[in-house]
């Protein structure tokens, strides 16, 4: 299949069970797009009267390619070669030896959604979810069709409607927590390379962090991540201010902050009903990005229900997604002096790994770390073992 990588084992048309997918989000448009490829019956439900979203800049690491070729070339904005770290006084910079990606998102969502319709997915724009049932033979979905009552029969629902999925909570998973992503759309300052994203550690503040993406050669995305989203609105527009940097739009979302694995699947009837993407909480917690895993997820779920058995793709991103979370808990205790120790201890030898693995190989980063710069390893260890948030 022409720019996806990981492709199943075609079946003649009309021999596949049939498939639900409730919501068009990166996630949900991938497990479409390989099922359908694949020869099974596909229909993607979403409660958006036309397939436009709204605009949002992202930052992905190169590994988005692993997953779907060339099909995300088009939605690429910008390329970033190098991180500048600040705190307290002072910087490191980080040269990415596989430089990360600035796309859009609202053109990924098209490219997904176009090649999903061409492997032969339906797509039904204007349908909100209302309620899930167990049936004999499958599940069935009562929605909501331009105002007009309908029913969904499926053997099998993919829930993709993002972190407060309905889907997910009719079908007995519970509620995930979520923090608040705000970015502020700003021009960006004379002495930053295009090229160059800049991240500020301010825990005082913030136990994530500050970061600069330039989209363009002159503008760029500021934005922070909290857990109330009033407050974080008001620390950004405190932030930008310090900058003398003045916003021209803002972006926001609630996103998962993963707290532990969600089992990706629950029999429901005499069918079954799985979650992907924000829905099961496919976040990276130490920079709460969901695009590659909320993909590779979806690579997972789409294995799964292709053979019966669960995808070995989907222990993998677990062990990740464990990694970060044990990151973050570890930086989540660290003062201004530990951010000031880590910068300092960011050596030759540790940059060149930080440089050679992408924040979406977590677990090859803490043990080349190990055997490049023990200290760093330490440093996070003792935060995580010493204090309480």
């Amino acid at each position: 299949m022409t720019g996806t990588r990981f492709s199943l084992a075609r079946r003649s048309p009309g021999s596949g069970t049939s498939v639900a997918v409730v919501g068009a989000s990166a996630a949900g448009l991938h497990t479409a797009l390989l099922l359908a490829a694949s020869g099974r019956t596909v229909s993607v439900i979403d409660q958006a009267e036309r397939p436009e979203t709204p605009a949002r800049s992202l930052i992905v690491t190169s590994r988005l390619r692993r997953w779907l070729g060339d099909l995300a070339d088009p939605a690429q904005v910008n390329v970033i070669r190098r991180f500048e770290l600040y705190t307290d006084g002072r910087v490191a910079t980080v040269p990415l030896r596989q430089p990360d990606l600035v796309i859009e998102r609202s053109i990924l969502l098209r490219r997904l959604r176009d090649r999903a319709v061409a492997a032969g997915a339906e797509m039904r724009f204007g349908t909100r979810f209302r309620q899930l049932h167990a049936a004999r033979s499958g599940v069935r979905l009562d929605v909501d069709q331009s105002g007009r009552a309908d029913t969904i029969e499926a053997h099998t629902v993919v829930a993709a409607d993002g972190a407060f999925s309905r889907v997910a909570r009719q079908a007995g998973w519970p509620p995930l927590p979520t923090v608040s992503l705000i970015q502020a759309r700003v021009q960006l300052p004379k002495d930053l390379a295009p090229d160059t994203a800049r991240v500020w550690f301010r825990p005082e503040q913030t136990p994530f962090f500050y970061w600069l993406i330039p989209e363009s050669e002159g503008h760029g995305v500021l934005g922070l991540i909290g857990e109330d989203g009033p407050q974080t609105r008001r620390r950004l527009a405190r932030f930008l201010e310090e900058r003398g940097l003045e916003p021209t739009e803002f972006q926001a979302a609630r996103t998962p902050a993963y707290q532990g694995w969600v089992p990706p699947s629950r029999r429901v009837g005499g069918g079954e009903v799985f979650v992907v993407g924000d829905a099961a909480g496919h976040v990276k917690l130490t920079t709460v990005g969901g695009v590659v895993t909320g993909v590779r997820g979806a690579v997972g779920v789409a294995q799964t229900i292709a053979t019966g058995r669960f995808s070995p793709e989907l222990r993998r991103l677990r062990r990740e997604l464990a990694v970060h979370l044990l990151i973050h808990r570890s930086l989540r205790r660290f003062r201004q002096a530990d951010y000031s120790l880590l910068l300092d201890l960011l050596g030759p030898r540790a940059r060149h790994v930080l440089a050679t693995h992408t924040r979406d190989t977590a677990a090859a980063i803490i043990l080349r770390l190990c055997l490049t710069e023990p200290r760093l390893v330490l440093l996070g260890c003792r935060a995580l073992l010493a204090r309480t948030p």
